[in-house]
């Protein structure tokens, strides 16, 4: 049977010799990548004085740097971060597949400049839409409400995302026009093929904006900043801000914070792992 070859060349090496050659070649693939993971993992469970001295050989192993952390309000931070991520996200996906389904499969003057004017979102930094985002949250038009100093305020502002509409649009224009037809010749409305038509064929378009979309709010930092007014209000990723500068905590307490904060991002990536590989594979055929 013919081996396939890899992107190395790994394939056409024979023999013992060129056993050895991928075998070393894959640990420091491994090595690197896996690495700095594992001396986290280690970290967090140890005694850690020294920053610059992270080890992967566990010794010493205990929980006071998980102890400390939660007497520091780590769990609460924890708290607030997943309730924002989940607020965000389900708002975030909910606008982003009705506003890719109005400009993928609907037809109406200035489409493009809409696509336009969305796309020109993502060339703006958070720097700069800093200010003004804080003035708007401070008083929301039309409602008139300031979102400073709550969750919501965190949430909001990342329920529209030019990334995610765009990469549902794409996915969206490439489902034929055929199965929509037949379902209005069986008399559905355009709810019904929304719903039952155009979302099961990008579901892996979903899986994609589901890691994408948590990543994204979970490492938000300026807009927690922006927002919150109190300790009590700071997400993880200000949490980590505040126990850096605070001399009195450990560096093992701050590792196995960070470990914390690690932990969602790997399990979401892990619960959508094939439905993101199906989204990838997808995306590079249509292409």
């Amino acid at each position: 049977m013919r081996q396939l070859d890899t992107a190395l060349g790994l394939g056409a090496i024979r023999g013992p010799l060129g056993r050895i050659v991928k075998v070393a070649l894959y640990a420091l693939v491994v090595f690197v990548f896996a690495g700095p993971l594992l001396a986290l993992l280690v970290s967090a469970f140890g005694l850690v004085t020294d920053p610059t001295k992270l080890t992967l050989i566990p010794h010493d192993l205990t929980l006071d740097n998980f102890r400390t952390a939660f007497d520091q309000g780590v769990l609460g931070y924890l708290a607030n971060s997943l309730i924002v991520v989940g607020g965000g996200l389900l708002l975030q996906i909910a606008v982003s597949v009705t506003a890719a389904y109005a400009l993928a499969r609907k037809q109406f003057p200035g489409v493009r400049m809409v696509l336009f004017l969305i796309l020109s979102t993502m060339m703006l930094p958070e720097e700069i839409l800093a200010i003004p985002l804080s003035l708007v949250l401070a008083d929301v038009p039309v409602l008139h409400v300031n979102l400073i100093g709550s969750l919501a305020g965190m949430i909001v502002p990342v329920g529209a995302w030019a990334f995610a509409i765009l990469v549902m649009t794409e996915f969206m224009r490439d489902v034929p026009i055929e199965l929509e037809e037949a379902a209005r010749i069986d008399g559905a409305g355009d709810l019904r093929i929304f719903w039952s038509v155009i979302l099961p064929v990008c579901r892996p378009a979903l899986g994609v904006l589901g890691i994408f979309g948590f990543t994204m709010i979970w490492d938000q930092y300026i807009l927690p900043l922006l927002v919150a007014q109190d300790a009590k209000q700071f997400t993880l990723a200000l949490a980590l801000r505040s126990l850096r500068a605070d001399e009195q905590v450990g560096t093992g307490v701050l590792i196995a914070s960070a470990l914390l904060a690690l932990l969602p991002s790997v399990v979401v990536f892990l619960a959508l792992q094939r439905q993101f590989m199906r989204g990838l594979t997808s995306g590079a055929i249509k292409g």
